[in-house]
């Protein structure tokens, strides 16, 4: 049973991750911004990138409910909050998703104000100075990829036996998601090769849809955990 539990929520966590990251199209600004580099340098960013992102989506998903909660805000306040945000920003994905890649575009390169990422000073020192900031936050996990970490964080169950298999799952999604992030930017070359702008544009627009569900389904449980003792107390 626990088993199957960490597997659904495995599903629902790694849909939601995966969507609002779009590790496919987060490679095509990474090729860009990235442009001054050499193939080996591209993969050793790729790999701090991809270690960072996952330490942001752990920490929002593991400790950015428990914060909350200190400050008096209920699971059912956040579902439902969470839910709206995840399905605004899903709505906005499908509706306007070249506006979407140029403020990625924008943050990603913010730190020389150009179109790709030159170094100034010797390579690795310069490889520290961006991974994190500007490429992995907030270009690859921003303020949007932290906001549906916490949502899913929210949505865990209320039974304690149930937890396990809860943070299991939502644990190995984030991970497979950093994991995903690392790849696809290490070869962000041939992933522009091979899918093109338009068919990139396509499978965003597929991974919007697919938040848009998650987001809808986080906002149900929300308002289910509102209504249901009021219709029980009937």
């Amino acid at each position: 049973m626990t088993l199957d539990f960490a597997v659904q929520q495995f599903l629902l966590a790694l849909s939601g991750l995966i969507a609002i990251v779009n590790p496919i199209g987060g490679a095509f600004i990474f090729a860009q911004v990235t442009v001054a580099y050499s193939h080996a340098e591209r993969v050793l960013l790729s790999r701090r990138i991809g270690v960072y992102a996952a330490l942001v989506m752990l920490g929002a998903l593991w400790a950015g409910t428990p914060i909350l909660n200190f400050f008096g805000v209920t699971l059912a306040a956040l579902r439902i909050a969470g839910g709206l945000v995840v399905m605004a920003s899903a709505w906005t994905q499908l509706n306007r998703p070249e506006a979407r890649e140029a403020r990625k575009q924008a943050e990603a390169s913010g730190s020389t104000g150009r179109g790709a990422v030159v170094p100034s000073e010797p390579v690795p020192a310069a490889l520290s100075e961006i991974a994190f900031f500007p490429l992995t936050l907030p270009f690859t996990t921003g303020p949007g990829t932290i906001a549906v970490a916490i949502t899913l964080g929210a949505n865990r169950p209320t039974a304690y036996a149930e937890r396990t298999g809860f943070y299991l799952g939502v644990t190995l999604s984030a991970l497979a998601v950093a994991v995903a992030v690392t790849l696809l930017y290490a070869s962000a070359d041939r992933v522009v090769a091979l899918i093109g702008q338009a068919r990139a544009r396509v499978v965003g627009r597929l991974f919007a849809f697919l938040l848009l569900c998650v987001g809808t389904q986080i906002l149900i449980n929300g308002l289910t955990d509102v209504i249901a003792p009021l219709l029980a107390a009937r």
